[in-house]
């Protein structure tokens, strides 16, 4: 079964625990204890094809950006996650991003999702979702608000990951397969004895 490592990005208390537990074990943790580095392993189906999700939580604290360069070196696809109640959380997003295309050494588009949680509290809402879309437009990424603690898009966030991820598969092994093509001996070959050889 094919194996999809994602890896939850985002400042110090924006929720990233809460929402991979909350995918992976469908409860919410009440208590905020920073992560350091957390490994989840769930097993789903996604557009019935099943795969299994290797999710690592991550540290937000900026004294962890070392091993935040391992972490994104084995990703695959990202969470870059907020808190719509903390506009400093929203602007350090683009911050991650740019930490993903260097040590990917990539100017490509990299499957990702940008990631709006605590969408349950409203009234302290400081990041609008007009914001979220054009941030997301930003980073060339879909965009989608949830609420860990009430399970509102979890499944949708990190699934939408995977469904860029396997575009990009895809489009990857059209790229291969077409360049194989173009390699193949020309039909008008000539064999030792320079007579016409056929290619079936």
């Amino acid at each position: 079964m094919v194996q999809h490592r994602l890896v939850v990005l985002g400042d110090g208390g924006v929720g990233k625990t809460a929402l991979t537990i909350q995918l992976c074990h469908n409860h919410f943790v009440e208590t905020y204890d920073p992560t350091i580095e957390d490994s989840y392993n769930k097993q789903v189906v996604i557009d019935d094809i099943p795969c299994i999700l290797e999710v690592l939580d991550t540290a937000g604290q900026e004294e962890y950006t070392a091993l935040r360069d391992q972490w994104i070196r084995d990703g695959e696809g990202f969470l870059l996650v907020y808190s719509i109640t903390s506009r400093e959380t929203f602007f350090r997003i683009e911050r991650f991003k740019e930490q993903i295309l260097r040590v990917k050494d990539t100017d490509d588009s990299i499957p990702m999702i940008l990631v709006g949680n605590k969408s349950d509290r409203s009234g302290e809402r400081e990041v609008s979702k007009e914001e979220g879309i054009a941030l997301a437009q930003r980073l060339r990424c879909d965009f989608i608000e949830t609420s860990a603690k009430n399970r509102v898009n979890v499944e949708r966030a990190f699934y939408n990951v995977v469904r860029a991820l396997r575009k990009e598969q895809e489009l990857e092994t059209r790229i291969k397969t077409s360049k194989a093509a173009t390699k193949r001996p020309d039909s008008n070959a000539k064999g030792k004895d320079g007579k016409d050889c056929v290619i079936m």
